[in-house]
């Protein structure tokens, strides 16, 4: 599975940037996350990709390490510190940060409440952790996605994110909304590793063309959905 889903990443960079090109919204929900979490001192950005996420997190942090499972994204990070690993075992000593930033990425691990034990283990008491979920896409108030055929919402649900969260530490949530179209949906499931959310049985491309062929006909105006979680150390 780790195997599985590093492939994917490592497949993803240049689909990825081509999204956040588009739409700026993975630093955008950065900027929001952490304005929720005012992070301080050592700060941890788990799942960095390719480094989208740091300006806001390097605006107030002391030190920054940008941390994900795919080498192949971490190459196009500009944080100088990097670190290859994995949410479920994190290479790090106890209490050593005070801040972990999941930002639009603790959705796609399979198990998100064994990567946030690894969040608490490694903050320090006080620490914060935050993280962005995608809660979906609608058009004219309804599912967009919804009679088209798929074959999952693979890995992790938004609800699970949620609930692994508010097991572990006390919580505030929260909502976000963005004004989308048909062109940006297609964007966001060009990308490898969120296509694998559609058709994940699929190989990379055969993913990708199904997707873009599945999201054909869907157009907006659209809002995308994403919840937020920050969670904090007693």
């Amino acid at each position: 599975m780790k195997r599985a889903i590093r492939a994917n990443f490592d497949e993803s960079a240049s689909a990825y940037d081509a999204y956040e090109a588009r739409t700026g919204r993975f630093a955008a929900l950065a900027e929001r996350l952490a304005a929720e979490m005012e992070p301080r001192g050592r700060v941890l950005d788990a799942g960095a990709g390719t480094g989208a996420s740091a300006a806001a997190f390097a605006t107030s942090a002391d030190a920054l390490v940008a941390l994900d499972a795919s080498l192949g994204m971490l190459r196009e990070n500009p944080t100088e510190r990097r670190v290859v690993g994995d949410f479920d075992r994190l290479p790090f000593r106890d209490a050593t940060f005070d801040a972990v930033a999941f930002t639009a990425s603790l959705f796609l691990v399979p198990e998100p409440a064994a990567a946030v034990a690894e969040a608490k283990r490694i903050l320090r008491p006080g620490g914060v952790v935050g993280a962005v979920a995608l809660d979906g896409w609608t058009v004219h108030g309804g599912d967009a996605l919804a009679g088209l055929d798929r074959e999952s919402r693979s890995p992790a649900s938004t609800d699970e994110v949620v609930a692994a969260l508010d097991s572990a530490f006390e919580t505030t949530t929260g909502t976000w909304s963005f004004d989308s179209s048909g062109d940006d949906l297609r964007a966001f499931h060009a990308i490898p590793a969120l296509a694998a959310r559609l058709y994940p049985e699929l190989p990379t491309d055969e993913r990708v063309v199904r997707a873009t062929e599945t999201l054909a006909d869907v157009e907006g105006p659209l809002e995308q959905h994403w919840r937020w979680v920050v969670g904090r150390v007693a």
